[in-house]
């Protein structure tokens, strides 16, 4: 090769890999597998050491991959949250082993499970969490602590009061969690995360802060990057000194004199890398002295101390039998591969979610052709590609005809998913249903997916309203229903009553509007018949909203099932109007017509629990301080806002005061 010819090749690995690396870490929506990427990159790091005189210190081998974004403010990081160089062999390990030998005498590992999640700095001082933050490009980091604190095994806490500690963990989402969230995402007809890694990722980095707590996110704290008034000698004790603050740590850890241990640990964590309940992607060999890796360094990217090795993932190929079509909750159609069963990543695989037309034409499936599958995160079963068609395969195209109740199916313009339009669909009606009764809709407890199969298999409901309509008799003759769990479901229907107009629009199931919709709409509206007279161009126009959301409630509200189901649940005094109009103005809104802004860490509310409260009240919550700020609410370490309040002589409140002058 020329070296005009590796110069443009090695341009083209950047470009190539730098679009993947803002698709994968800033996007949460990789279009290539961990795979590709990592056989990208080692070409990348192949040409640059070839051709010495093309390497740059912004080459994508040289960075750690993501960067901040704009939507939460930016951390410097105190100390640098590198990157892992990878080995893909055992020889690569042993290679390893012997560049730290010749800079150290007997050196000892601990090895440790890779955790294939989002990486995140948790700092605290006296014992406090006061602030986490993303790694972004390893030295800028997003502020995403009032995400984090979401996440039930951070610790708001310690155990022992440090001065300072900084430390380093993965938050991941846990496999079942994971599956869960793709089922329900598919059944919706929403783009399904592609891995476990990008659900954290996504969940993370969402500013309404209750998306995050609604999603299955757990936390691996691994490393100590910062620790004042302590003193730690090693990895494995630091793990064990983490452990005993009550932080999570690795579930298990290998401490290794030799490099044949490291080896066998590395294979022993393959084994059993199935079976465990969250993604790992590889093993993580790591110097165990503090002081030795002091002497080790790193380089730009990479400390020398440490070693990541990945496993290759694991493929299968398999005969496609058929193909079938699942109705989801908004008629969405998806069809859904049926497969020769065979064992991949520690189960037997026999079906995979086809997707949609568009990616069955693109990987060229036809029906009796040869596959090749393989798990996405370990998890979920994917086709990745055709490896040749049989001698009668047949091409597929979705139905014309709604295989649930047969009614004309429909692909609007710029959308992938096929659609039965038929809200009497009674594959839909299910699984409207089961939403209608879901914990941010009418939050029915109780009247969970198998409850609903359960009632509408018995002939009981086939429609929200006929929830109300059920009686306790009933339901305790149905099969593992007694009295008592009849009188609780009773009593949860009858307390769902008085949700309000804003959890009844999101119940409702309208196409394109969710939770952040349902309460524009309802603080818009205030009832539900002013909402069905509105016209697009209303709803269009209220900031936050626009015209796709306009156009779909209008269309929702124009249908003669609509008109029917509300006027069902008016017979059952379900309450049809705005809380939040009726509290701002039964209290006299203590806040009303004030704009408040909120810095620092609060202690008793989330930020959104206090936007809501301060909404309520008739106030507006808005993001920066100006001479026309009311008020400013101030948390733990509050930032530049309140020295800008200071300056400006606006008001300036502390979440105690706030609490006892307008809360109670």
């Amino acid at each position: 090769m020329t070296s005009k010819e590796a110069k443009r090749l090695i341009l083209t690995y950047r470009n190539k890999i730098e679009y993947h690396n803002k698709k994968y870490y800033d996007e949460d929506s990789p279009e290539i597998t961990d795979d590709d990427y990592d056989k990208l990159l080692r070409e990348l790091e192949n040409l640059e050491n070839e051709f010495p005189e093309f390497q740059t210190k912004d080459s994508p081998t040289k960075k750690v991959g993501g960067n901040s974004s704009n939507k939460f403010s930016p951390v410097v990081h105190r100390v640098k949250m590198e990157s892992l160089h990878d080995s893909f062999s055992e020889e690569e390990i042993i290679a390893f082993d012997t560049r730290v030998r010749s800079l150290i005498k007997n050196p000892t590992y601990v090895v440790e499970p890779k955790i294939d999640g989002l990486s995140v700095a948790l700092e605290y001082k006296n014992g406090k969490f006061v602030r986490g933050s993303t790694r972004g490009d390893g030295t800028v980091g997003e502020d995403i602590t009032e995400n984090l604190m979401m996440i039930k095994s951070i610790p708001y806490e310690l155990v022992e009061k440090v001065p300072f500690l900084e430390v380093r963990g993965e938050v991941y989402m846990p496999k079942k969690g994971f599956a869960a969230l793709v089922k329900k995402q598919e059944s919706e007809g929403q783009k399904t995360f592609k891995n476990p890694r990008n659900a954290a990722a996504g969940s993370l980095r969402q500013k309404d802060s209750k998306i995050t707590a609604q999603r299955e996110l757990d936390i691996f704290v691994f490393n100590i990057q910062d620790l004042k008034g302590k003193k730690i000698s090693g990895h494995k004790e630091s793990l064990e000194y983490l452990k005993s603050l009550g932080f999570s740590i690795m579930p298990f850890y290998k401490y290794c004199e030799s490099v044949e241990d490291v080896l066998k640990e590395i294979r022993r964590i393959g084994n059993i890398k199935n079976n465990l309940d969250f993604q790992i992607d590889g093993a993580v060999i790591k110097i165990d002295s503090f002081e030795y890796r002091k002497t080790l360094g790193s380089t730009s990217k990479f400390p020398k101390w440490a070693e990541a090795f990945k496993y290759p993932p694991e493929e299968k190929e398999t005969k496609l039998l058929s193909i079938e079509i699942t109705v989801g909750r908004t008629g969405v159609l998806t069809p859904t591969g049926i497969f020769d069963p065979v064992f991949l990543s520690g189960t037997t695989v026999s079906r995979a979610s086809l997707h949609n037309e568009d990616f069955i034409k693109e990987k060229g499936i036809k029906i009796g052709d040869t596959v090749i599958l393989r798990k996405a995160g370990e998890i979920i079963p994917e086709v990745i590609k055709v490896k040749n068609h049989g001698i009668n395969s047949e091409p597929f195209s979705m139905p014309k005809f709604c295989p649930s109740c047969g009614s004309l199916v429909a692909r609007e313009e710029g959308e992938a998913a096929y659609r039965c339009n038929n809200t009497d669909c009674p594959a839909q009606i299910v699984r409207n249903i089961i939403h209608f009764a879901s914990r941010d809709a009418m939050d029915i407890d109780g009247m969970g997916e198998s409850m609903v199969e359960l009632l509408s298999k018995n002939g009981l409901i086939s429609s929200p309203a006929d929830l109300y309509n059920l009686k306790a008799e009933t339901l305790s003759k149905l099969e593992r229903m007694g009295e008592k769990s009849a009188d609780n479901l009773i009593k949860s229907i009858e307390k769902s009553k008085g949700r309000g107009l804003e959890r009844l629009i999101f119940a409702l199931g309208i196409r394109h509007v969710g939770k952040r919709a349902s309460k524009l709409l309802a603080r818009r509206f205030k009832n539900i018949e002013a909402l069905e007279k509105a016209t697009a161009e209303e709803i269009s126009l209220i900031e936050g909203l626009g015209t796709v959301i306009g156009k779909s409630v209008v269309s929702y509200f124009s249908l003669s099932e609509t008109k029917n189901l509300i006027e069902n649940l008016k017979n059952f005094d379900i309450k049809m109007v705005s809380e939040q109009n009726e509290d701002t103005e039964t209290n006299g809104g203590k806040l009303q017509g004030k704009t408040i802004v909120l810095t620092g860490t609060l202690k008793k509310h989330t930020r959104n629990e206090m936007t809501e409260i301060v909404e309520r009240l008739g106030g507006k919550v808005v993001s920066s301080v100006s001479k026309k700020t009311s008020l400013v609410l101030v948390g733990e370490n509050p930032g530049s806002k309140f020295e800008k309040a200071k300056n400006l002589g606006i008001e300036i409140i502390e979440e105690d005061d706030f609490d006892r002058i307008y809360i109670q």
